[in-house]
């Protein structure tokens, strides 16, 4: 609690003097992103491609080997063995394109068979292809819908320059975390798209935090340079994020060694969702608005000019 108190009120670091730093940073992430997207793909699991997913666990430490050899004999598609946090737990991915609901409990039969005795099925599913196409368009759908919508929002709730920086950050975010996802190679299912989406939502809160105290400057200090007021107001709301990312970061780590591996790629995708949220707020969306150029005025407090800023951060730090 004491450390939280010691947290200063106006950090009085240079962010926007270094916002080409920043933009040069986020277009390298950004470009690394969609290049591991296109070179390396993502590992779609069973909800996006279809095909049959089989949980099991045996008696002993699994040899992934033999068994990838015992299964690839039977016929019945493309086979992918993984570990699955113990070293008895195993993830079979089976890809097959056809078959009725039948057919599919003959195959899993087949699958328990050939694996023997002793040898426990702990999950068991299976998704279309044709299902798995249609998650595909709904998943993406329902991203672009929900960024749209977000930046629709910010557009009446402020002016169209906060809706384009917003907008930019979110996509910033989300293609930085599909880049994630295909550099670390988690299985990216319903899940982790879920998680892609909680991202967007947590990354926007803090974005809505800065543009408003950047508002309610605007108003405030008309004499003030933009770029002095656009750092202050990122410094004066700093502790804020940073308090609410470490203590949503605490969560995420508990879940993420404790939760079990069934969320464990959802809770690391958010991990790295709620970093990169965090820098975009201050490092791009922020910054971003000293090229767009913003409007001065409004109705509001009486102008204040610059002496009235140190004045009040003088207030502050006493």
């Amino acid at each position: 609690m004491a450390l939280i108190r010691k947290l200063p009120i106006d950090l009085g670091l240079n962010f926007i003097g270094r916002r080409a730093l920043f933009l040069a940073f986020t277009v390298a992430l950004t470009v690394a992103s969609v290049a591991l997207f296109l070179t390396q793909g993502l590992n779609l699991g069973v909800d996006f491609r279809g095909g049959i997913l089989i949980e099991v666990r045996t008696p002993a430490p699994a040899d992934l080997g033999d068994l990838r050899n015992r299964l690839s004999n039977l016929g019945i598609g493309e086979v992918t063995l993984q570990q699955f946090g113990d070293p008895t737990d195993v993830l079979i991915n089976i890809s097959r394109p056809d078959g009725d609901e039948q057919g599919q409990m003959n195959v899993i039969k087949q699958v328990m068979d050939t694996l023997g005795e002793g040898v426990e099925s702990r999950r068991q599913e299976f998704v279309g292809p044709k299902i798995g196409d249609e998650l595909k368009e709904a998943g993406f759908l329902a991203t672009m819908l929900a960024m749209l919508a977000i930046g629709i929002y910010i557009w009446f709730r402020f002016e169209w320059q906060f809706g384009v920086a917003a907008l930019v950050a979110l996509l910033h975010d989300v293609v930085a975390t599909i880049g994630f996802y295909s550099l670390t190679q988690i299985e990216f299912n319903l899940a982790t798209l879920a998680a892609v989406l909680t991202i967007a939502g947590y990354s926007i809160n803090d974005t809505v935090v800065v543009f408003d105290r950047v508002r309610e400057m605007l108003r405030r200090y008309k004499k003030l340079p933009l770029l002095d007021l656009l750092n202050r107001a990122i410094n004066t709301t700093m502790s804020r994020t940073i308090l609410t990312s470490f203590t949503t970061l605490l969560a995420l780590f508990a879940l993420f060694f404790f939760g079990g591996e069934v969320i464990r790629g959802f809770t690391a995708g958010l991990i790295w969702g709620v970093a990169v949220g965090t820098y975009s707020s201050f490092g791009l969306a922020v910054p971003l608005l000293s090229y767009i150029g913003l409007r001065r005025g409004g109705e509001g407090d009486a102008e204040e000019d610059a002496e009235s800023v140190g004045a009040d951060t003088a207030k502050a730090s006493s």
